[in-house]
């Protein structure tokens, strides 16, 4: 896994990239379908990901829920999902490599100081979605629960990764 990121004028891009051991479609449809999607990302939806247009994504910490507006973009299936949510924007790029995919994600957010804490969140469920699309079914880990599956480390390590940056 690589992690790297960069000024975009006045925001900042968080780029995540890893690779999996399965093909474009299979994690496309962990991207985009509602039902997989609410297995492994710190949201449910309520829309399909996979069609332009406004879905709701809703954070879950708990009991507690915060819905927030998001709006696909781009969905060219099975390579390249873009999608806005509520200020940041989110690039899913997926690249056949041999036996599996390359998974991209390019994340601009408007704080600096939430690269690493992003990261580390993109970790955590990126770790998720691949137990799930190996057949494994672990719970999503979400909002403080994170603190439990090693977020803290996984925080400062890219803290001090990207702290040359800009």
């Amino acid at each position: 896994m690589t992690v790297s990121a960069r000024a975009t004028g006045e925001d900042w891009t968080l780029t995540f990239m890893r690779d999996l051991k399965h093909p474009p479609e299979k994690v496309w449809e962990a991207l985009t379908d509602p039902a997989q999607v609410s297995k492994w990302a710190p949201f449910i939806t309520t829309g399909d990901l996979s069609v332009p247009g406004e879905a709701t994504l809703v954070m879950v910490d708990g009991d507690t829920q915060e819905p927030s507006k998001a709006i696909v973009r781009v969905a060219d299936k099975p390579s390249l999902l873009i999608y806005a949510w509520g200020d940041d924007l989110l690039r899913w790029e997926l690249t056949p490599i041999p036996g599996g995919t390359r998974l991209s994600l390019h994340h601009t957010m408007g704080d600096r100081d939430w690269l690493s804490k992003t990261a580390a969140g993109w970790h955590l469920c990126v770790d998720v979605m691949e137990q799930i699309l190996a057949g494994e079914s672990p719970e999503p880990v979400r909002g403080q629960d994170a603190m439990k599956h090693g977020w803290q480390e996984l925080n400062d390590r890219y803290a001090e990764q990207l702290q040359d940056i800009g």
